[in-house]
């Protein structure tokens, strides 16, 4: 006799019962079978407990009582061996649980007649009689549609919006006291001097401190202060002369 069988199933079954487990072919979700005791299995455990309880009288009368619980254990042994799960009973048994069990979860399915896949009611549009993959509910696409065109307009949107704004600039503070990288903030990273900038005398650049000439027109940063009226010494940058007004 043939028996029909899916490729979409766990085998859950012992040497004790059968169980199995079914799933759906589009969702991963399914159902489980009711448990099934095997036939054999209690036949085992029967014959296994008298073989035992035979033995134990063998043992305290002796003689041909012994030799009686000997055999009954020797026969328990050989029946054990015989209904495992090796045995062709348990696998007759198997395969008639296994149909039962197909009986049992098969209300629970339906075959797609496009892609023969075996799909659970969530997964299966009543409407058009085929599976959600190759039918999908209207609803649903109309919203998975809806959402892949908010992405897009979202991601075309970003593609030309300014997010920042600014100067980007390569150049590298150097300090003034060691010569080394100094970083971004108000000291050295390497060896702690203060660092600020002075403006060119000439241009108003920005300069950093310990640099001699401006970097952007070339100008030295220390100009004499000294009054060439007075003659007094003015601090560098000076325009006019603190002392007498004259023009530097």
């Amino acid at each position: 006799m043939l028996h029909s069988f899916t490729r979409n199933y766990n085998d859950l079954s012992s040497e004790s019962g059968f169980q199995f487990e079914f799933y759906c072919d589009c969702c991963g979700n399914g159902y489980k079978s009711t448990f099934q005791r095997s036939a054999t299995y209690g036949m085992n455990t029967r014959t296994e407990r008298f073989g035992r309880m035979a033995s134990g009288l063998g043992s305290l009368f002796g003689g041909i009582a012994n030799d009686i619980g000997w055999a009954a254990e020797r026969g328990s042994d050989a029946i054990r061996s015989h209904s495992g799960q090796d045995s062709p009973q348990w696998r007759k048994e198997q395969e008639e649980a296994f149909d039962r069990a197909q009986a049992e979860v098969r209300p629970e399915f339906t075959k797609c007649p496009a892609c023969n896949k075996w799909v659970c009611s969530d997964c299966f549009n009543e409407d058009s009689g085929l599976c959600i993959e190759c039918a999908p509910r209207e609803a649903s696409y109309v919203a998975q549609a809806h959402s892949r065109a908010m992405q897009r307009n979202i991601d075309e949107a970003a593609e030309t919006a300014t997010v920042w704004q600014g100067k980007i600039e390569a150049r590298t503070t150097l300090c003034p006291s060691c010569g080394k990288p100094s970083g971004s903030g108000k000291f050295c990273n390497n060896c702690g001097a203060p660092l600020g900038t002075n403006r060119c005398p000439n241009c108003g650049a920005e300069v950093a401190l310990g640099l001699k000439f401006c970097g952007e027109c070339g100008s030295p940063m220390q100009k004499s202060g000294k009054c060439p009226s007075c003659g007094y010494e003015n601090a560098p940058g000076m325009k006019f002369c603190g002392e007498c007004g004259t023009k530097l």
